[in-house]
């Protein structure tokens, strides 16, 4: 049994902010000690664990909380403000039990258990290659690169594609058969190759597979199909859910880095001024513009997943059009987290650069959540094409 450690916890019907706070103070004070770690620390991962954030999004029939999703990206905002590495960590756990709800739900039970608590890492893209193996399954080998919180988890879920012969099996109207693998970790291999700028404390190292038999009824088609479970939240996409996810941690960290630099201004003096960076118009000016960018686009992703929820409540499905104008909003979030970063950074000068600093954790951190294939500016071409009326495919929206 996991310690709780006196918090409040999602399972004791716990405001899920008020666990999100109660974790933060710890986290942020033991973030290099994370980021010497290159993971997060086991007990960490314990406490994390213990609340029920990694199971905030995962189906109610397996154990989870099947949270509204306003509530969990608030959460994960929290979070990646005391520290982007614990934000990025939990929100790709709690995504990991989310997409269970893909699995056949009797399969999902067989596997993780009628009150599923499991820690898992994620990676999407098709690196893997599933071999058809007799009537039943696949042979899986790959290697899976940025497998974030592989050196905790007990299950790695993987892309492949299916293979016919040498090539992707193609499916009519869909392209290639693109899925996930579920397997237990212990029969993956993690590559000690994480040495990267930033979200250090992730542990995203690649994970491999070699000539692993998976069960058919262990792969799941998240991008085409629907979950196999019912409820407000599995009428999203699985790309919605995604973003919901990731969205969170570039908002935390732009607001960790204005609070930072909001404080720092009021004493800090540059050399060769005899004013304070707040007394500085020109500072005044950038700050007030940056507060503005990063809270006008936290708002715009609030109201459209206000829309899309309000549609999934009411029994429907969101449109294609509003999954759009999700995937702008989030990337626009992404834009203004960095500008506002880069400008807390700039402002506050040379003693930001030191390694005690949270403001250089901020920056580096920031800017490796942009380097995510999510934030792309392919998702904002899909946009384009569905307000102009171009046809493409919409799997990814």
């Amino acid at each position: 049994m996991i310690p709780t450690l006196d918090r409040p916890t999602l399972a004791a019907g716990a405001d899920p902010l008020a666990v999100a706070r109660s974790l933060a103070p710890e986290l942020s004070d033991r973030a290099r000690e994370a980021e010497m770690l290159g993971t997060m620390p086991p007990d960490l991962v314990a406490h994390i664990r213990a609340t029920g954030l990694l199971r905030a999004l995962q189906p109610r029939a397996l154990g989870g909380f099947e949270l509204e999703p306003a509530r969990f990206l608030e959460v994960i905002e929290e979070l990646a403000r005391a520290d982007g590495s614990a934000g990025w960590t939990t929100t790709i756990g709690a995504g990991g039990s989310a997409f269970a709800a893909w699995l056949e739900p009797a399969v999902a039970e067989d596997l993780f258990g009628r009150d599923a608590d499991f820690t898992s890492a994620t990676v999407f893209a098709p690196t893997g290659r599933a071999t058809p193996a007799g009537d039943d399954g696949f042979t899986v080998e790959g290697r899976w690169p940025f497998a974030s919180g592989c050196r905790h988890a007990e299950w790695f879920v993987t892309g492949v594609f299916v293979m016919d012969g040498d090539a992707p099996r193609l499916i009519p109207d869909r392209g290639p058969d693109w899925r996930l693998v579920y397997f237990p970790s212990d029969e993956g291999e993690i590559v000690d190759n994480w040495d990267v700028m930033g979200l250090r404390a992730t542990g995203s190292n690649d994970i491999a597979a070699r000539a692993l038999h998976v069960d058919e009824v262990h792969t799941v088609s998240p991008f085409f199909e629907p979950a196999r479970q019912n409820g407000p939240l599995w009428r999203l996409s699985f790309f919605t859910l995604a973003g919901v996810a990731l969205v969170g941690v570039p908002l935390g960290i732009a607001r960790r880095a204005l609070d930072e630099v909001t404080e720092l201004a009021v004493t800090k003096v540059r050399g060769g001024s005899f004013q304070t960076v707040a007394e500085d118009p020109a500072a005044q000016v950038e700050l007030a513009r940056a507060e503005a960018g990063l809270g006008a686009a936290r708002a715009f992703v609030f109201d459209e997943l206000g829309s899309l929820w309000s549609t999934a409540c009411a029994g429907d499905a969101p449109s294609v059009a509003q999954r759009a104008r999700f995937q702008l909003a989030t990337n626009h979030a992404m834009r203004a987290a960095v500008e506002a970063v880069d400008v807390a950074m700039a402002l506050s000068g040379a003693g930001a650069i030191r390694s005690s600093e949270p403001l250089q954790r901020c920056f580096r951190d920031v800017h490796t959540v942009n380097q995510h294939a999510y934030f792309s500016t392919a998702a904002l071409k899909r946009y384009a094409n569905d307000r102009f009326g171009i046809a493409q495919p919409t799997f990814m929206l």
